[in-house]
């Protein structure tokens, strides 16, 4: 596991989404093509900006996932994260596919057999993460299931990361948050050539101490990403609290 730290979210993005080109550009120059998974939140914005913006990327030979989805909601909610990702990613660059979990599927458990069995075709070059204040690694709450079989699962939201997506105003209350959703399991994460970790905020400090510096346990879902050799974690001052900055 790599770290950087970048003075502020915007720079932090910029150096994510940055090298986040780089590993796509050499996917496509070494087999023709390209498989990401992309995550999405407040910690993506500036990082997805930078990645739409990057030069001399072959996006039509680029398929994409979506990480994790609410149970219950459709992509015309303002919450939704397919909208999120039409608005970010899809619409701005000429994927060759990008591929969504369905929230309203009428069996989750079929969606995510639906979207694993398409993803195991596609092996994933890098992923865009975020951790949460909680330390979840996308929908995976603590204590997160490390061994979980397959690539998706339906997973229940802690009270904590509910609160997380009210606070940062994707909802109106706390009890409009799903308290379910489809989530990318930690195994099929940790099966990316490499990762990509976007970190900002200092309300994700404590997350972040015990994501880098504790031990790996379910209860830091996030922590996992020590054991994987090719993570880069980005930070910017305020989430990377008493480190020193990287520049």
């Amino acid at each position: 596991m790599d770290v950087i730290i970048s003075d502020d979210a915007q720079h932090l993005g910029a150096r994510a989404g940055a090298d986040a080109a780089a590993i796509i550009r050499r996917a496509i120059a070494d087999r023709g093509r390209a498989n990401m998974i992309v995550a999405t939140g407040a910690s993506q914005f500036a990082t997805l900006d930078t990645l739409v913006a990057e030069p001399d990327v072959d996006w039509s030979r680029v398929t994409g996932f979506h990480l994790d989805e609410y149970i219950g909601l459709g992509p015309q909610h303002p919450a939704s994260f397919c909208g999120y990702l039409r608005q970010r990613l899809v619409d701005r660059v000429p994927l060759a596919a990008f591929h969504y979990i369905n929230g309203l599927a009428s069996d989750p458990h079929a969606e995510c057999a639906r979207v694993g069995a398409i993803l195991r075709e596609h092996p994933i070059d890098v992923a865009l993460v975020g951790i949460g204040e909680n330390g979840h690694l996308a929908f995976n709450d603590p204590p997160a299931d490390f061994d979980a079989p397959g690539e998706y699962i339906v997973v229940d939201l802690d009270e904590a990361c509910r609160r997380q997506q009210w606070g940062e105003g994707w909802f109106e209350s706390l009890e409009a948050v799903p308290t379910r959703a489809i989530s990318m399991t930690v195994g099929q994460i940790m099966r990316s050539a490499a990762i990509v970790c976007s970190v900002p905020d200092a309300r994700k400090a404590e997350a972040v101490r015990g994501s880098i510096d504790g031990p790996v346990t379910p209860d830091v879902p996030a922590s996992i990403l020590q054991r994987h050799a090719h993570t880069t974690i980005y930070l910017d001052a305020a989430s990377a609290g008493a480190r020193v900055s990287a520049g």
